[in-house]
C-alpha cells in the first residue's frame, strides 16, 4: 500500500505556529543533546525508513485511512511544525488519520505517524493534538523500535542488510525481515514499549511542544481524559507506565524546566474550525 507523501506541506508548516521559541531552551541545545553517542549511517537510515514503511502498510491494512483532505492537511501542518524542532532532520515525517473510533495514536520508524478519529474527537484544542503527535514523533526520533530490534542497514545479525531486503533477497532473508516487522508491529500495537521508552517519549514531547510554541501541559490534560475513557488501571500493567505516572512526570518536568505554559499557545479556535463537522460526519453512528 502506497503512503501519500506530504513534502509540499513543509513550507506551510513553518508558518503554522507564530509563537516564539520558549526562552528556557534553544533549538541548538535540543538537537545537540540527542543521539550524540549514536553513529547512524545512511544505510541505517534507509533500513529504518524501509522498515517503517512495511509496518505502516500493515497499520493501513488493519485500519482504513480517513478520507478528509482538509483535516489530513491540518494534522500534517501541526505535525510538520513539531518535526522542525526535532533532532532527526534526515527524516521526512508523514501524518495520517485512521478511520476508527478507537482512541489511540501510533508511530512507525522512519517518520510515519498515525492518529485515530477517536483520539481527535476526544481532544479539546490544537495543543493537545500537538502533545499526542509529539509523543509519537519522540518514539521515532529516539529510535525506540529501531534500537530494541537492532534495525541496521548492514551488520552481521540475522536481519542484516534490511535496506536491501525490502526489494527482494534470499528466502531466509525475507523471512527474517518479516519476523522483525511482526515484532515491531507488536511493540506498537500491544503496548510493548519499555516503561522508560514511554516516559522518555513524554519528556521529549514536552520539549518539542514548548520549542514549537505549544502549551506543554496539554498532553497531561489529554491523558486525564483518555484515562477516563479507557478505564484502565495501568499500574497493574507490567510493560506500560500508568497514566498517573505519566501525568506526574509531565507536570514535574514543566516545573523543573520552568516552562511558562501561560505564554504558550493552545489554538483552540483553529482546532475547532478544523474539526468542524467531524462529530456529525457519521463517526458516532458506527
Amino acid at each position: 500500500m502506497r503512503l501519500v507523501p506530504f513534502f509540499k506541506m513543509a513550507t506551510l508548516a513553518a508558518a503554522l505556529i507564530t509563537m516564539p521559541i520558549a526562552t528556557w531552551a534553544t533549538a541548538e541545545n535540543w538537537r545537540e543533546r540527542a543521539s550524540a553517542e549514536e553513529e547512524i549511517t545512511s544505510s541505517d537510515i534507509a533500513a529504518e525508513i524501509a522498515f517503517g514503511q512495511e509496518i505502516s502498510a500493515r497499520i493501513l491494512g488493519r485500519y482504513r485511512a480517513y478520507d478528509n483532505p482538509a483535516l489530513i492537511k491540518y494534522v500534517n501542518l501541526v505535525g510538520l511544525s513539531l518535526a522542525r524542532s526535532t533532532n532527526r532532520p534526515e527524516l521526512s515525517f508523514h501524518f495520517m488519520i485512521l478511520d476508527t473510533t478507537e482512541v489511540n495514536a501510533y508511530a512507525a520508524p522512519g517518520g510515519y505517524v498515525f492518529i485515530t478519529l477517536g483520539a481527535l474527537q476526544l481532544m479539546k484544542d490544537e495543543s493537545e493534538l500537538a502533545g499526542v503527535l509529539a509523543h509519537e514523533i519522540a518514539h521515532v526520533t529516539e529510535m525506540h523500535v529501531v534500537k530494541e530490534l537492532k534495525i541496521k542497514g548492514k551488520d552481521d545479525s540475522a536481519v542484516s542488510g534490511l535496506a536491501q531486503l525490502v526489494g527482494g533477497s534470499s528466502e531466509s532473508a525475507r523471512l527474517a525481515f518479516a519476523q522483525a516487522v511482526d515484532q515491531g508491529f507488536d511493540m506498537i500495537f500491544k503496548d510493548k514499549y519499555k516503561r522508560e521508552d514511554e516516559m522518555q517519549a513524554d519528556k521529549t514531547a514536552i520539549t518539542i511542544c514548548a520549542l514549537s510554541g505549544y502549551d506543554a501541559s496539554a498532553l497531561a490534560n489529554y491523558l486525564e481524559r483518555t484515562r477516563a475513557v479507557k478505564e484502565r488501571v495501568a499500574d497493574s500493567d507490567t510493560t506500560h507506565p500508568s497514566f498517573n505516572a505519566r501525568i506526574a512526570q509531565i507536570n514535574d518536568v514543566i516545573t523543573k524546566d520552568s516552562i511558562d505554559i501561560g505564554k504558550l499557545a493552545t489554538n483552540q479556535k483553529r482546532f475547532v474550525m478544523a474539526m468542524k463537522g467531524l462529530k456529525t460526519s457519521g463517526l458516532q453512528n458506527r
